[in-house]
């Protein structure tokens, strides 16, 4: 089994790409989802309020936006959050995998794949892109963002540009090419 990472900017359409492999039979682990989930397990819970306060807590739950207005204006505390989650969502990616034996392939959706050095747990690596504005109006439109948070967010990863050099196949989700046939290229040729 082949491990595939599937990054690009906030915005690039990742989502969609994701659905349309899983369409096609193949297993997709959600880095972004699994992590927001895992900051409510004890050990990391712990180490945010301990790092960042305990107004983060909502209830039980860690408040996602207040923790991100936190730390994409800051970042020495984007770098420690991604400290105290990138470990366990690496573990979890692994123990996942194990499960997931029987797929040609499977793909992991990370955002910031290669900023958490996750682009290590792969041996390919496709990147979607889209064009600024188009990234920006769906983020807007997705999240109820206002641009200043969604160019904050931007800010805080890797250009297109310097990820597309470190790809194996990238794909461009610009609502003009058509993507599904790019999608089933990048599948045959992996399969």
């Amino acid at each position: 089994m082949i491990r595939v990472g599937i990054t690009g900017g906030i915005g690039s359409g990742k989502s969609t790409v994701c659905r349309v492999f899983e369409v096609l039979g193949i297993p997709v682990y959600y880095a972004d989802a699994e992590a927001k989930k895992l900051l409510d397990a004890p050990p990391i819970l712990s180490a945010l309020l301990e790092n960042f306060g305990n107004e983060l807590l909502e209830g039980e739950h860690i408040n996602r936006k207040r923790l991100a207005s936190l730390v994409f204006s800051d970042p020495a505390k984007l770098a420690l959050l991604n400290s105290i989650v990138h470990p366990a969502v690496k573990k979890h990616f692994l123990d996942w995998c194990d499960a997931h034996t029987h797929a040609p392939y499977v793909l992991k959706e990370a955002a910031i794949l290669f900023e958490s050095e996750a682009y290590k747990q792969v041996e390919k690596v496709i990147t979607v892109t889209a064009p600024s504005e188009i990234r920006m109006a769906r983020v807007m439109k997705r999240d109820g963002a206002t641009r200043e948070e969604v160019e904050k967010r931007i800010a805080s990863q890797l250009s297109d540009e310097e990820k597309i050099k470190r790809s194996d196949f990238v794909l461009l989700n610009d609502e003009e090419q058509l993507l599904i046939p790019q999608i089933i290229s990048i599948h045959e040729a992996l399969k």
